[in-house]
This record gives C-alpha cells, structure tokens and sequence, in this order.
C-alpha cells in the first residue's frame, strides 16, 4: 500500500520580492506533487516565479535540475518532482513595483 501525506507550508502568506518556504523533510517519499495557489495580488504586474529546492540536509539547498514555474494573476499552479533527495522547499521571486501576492503552498508526497 502506498504511504501519502500533504504537507501546508504557506497559508495565506503575503510574499514581497525573495522568499523561501520552510524546508519539509521527504526522504521517504519517491514523488511528490507542488500546489501553489494565488490568493490575491497587488502591485503592477504581480508576477510569481517558484522553483523547486533540494537539500540533503535541510540546511544547504540548489535548485532542481526542472524549470522554473511563472503564474501571473490568481489561482492554481500545480508540477510533480522526482528523484528529490530527502528535503523540498520553494523558492520564490516576486516580480513588479511594489508587487506583492497573498499565496498558499501545498507539498503532496507519496512513497
């Protein structure tokens, strides 16, 4: 049987310019599944770029080797990552003067 667990990271978090979630230990897991939802926006344009951080430690974290993911307005954004290591995280830019984004950060894993 498989072993599931979704994870909140951000729950109605307002994000300005650099950000990084909380680190959430996976090792046990084999895929797992990112859902960042838009609440709200503000500035012009409010643009959100998230990529997908590794760590072996939780402490010393690089990029995964995917593409960054841009949204742009409110909603949904969800994109799977593979062969992780043992700890996730999001890294965040906001783009725009004064932009700002409300947001909620979902980590859905499952071994």
């Amino acid at each position: 049987m498989r072993q599931s667990l979704t994870a909140v990271l951000e729950r109605n978090t307002t994000v300005r310019g650099e950000f990084a979630t909380e680190p959430y230990e996976v090792a046990w897991a084999s895929e797992a599944r990112w859902f960042v939802q838009v609440l709200s926006a503000a500035g012009d344009p409010a643009e959100l770029d998230v990529v997908t951080q590794v760590s072996p430690d939780g402490i010393t974290w690089c990029d995964h080797e995917e593409a960054p993911h841009a949204t742009a307005g409110l909603g949904l954004t969800s994109w799977t990552v593979r062969e992780f290591g043992h700890w996730l995280r999001l890294r965040g830019r906001v783009r725009g003067d004064d932009a700002e984004v409300k947001l909620r950060v979902y980590l859905a894993a499952k071994s």
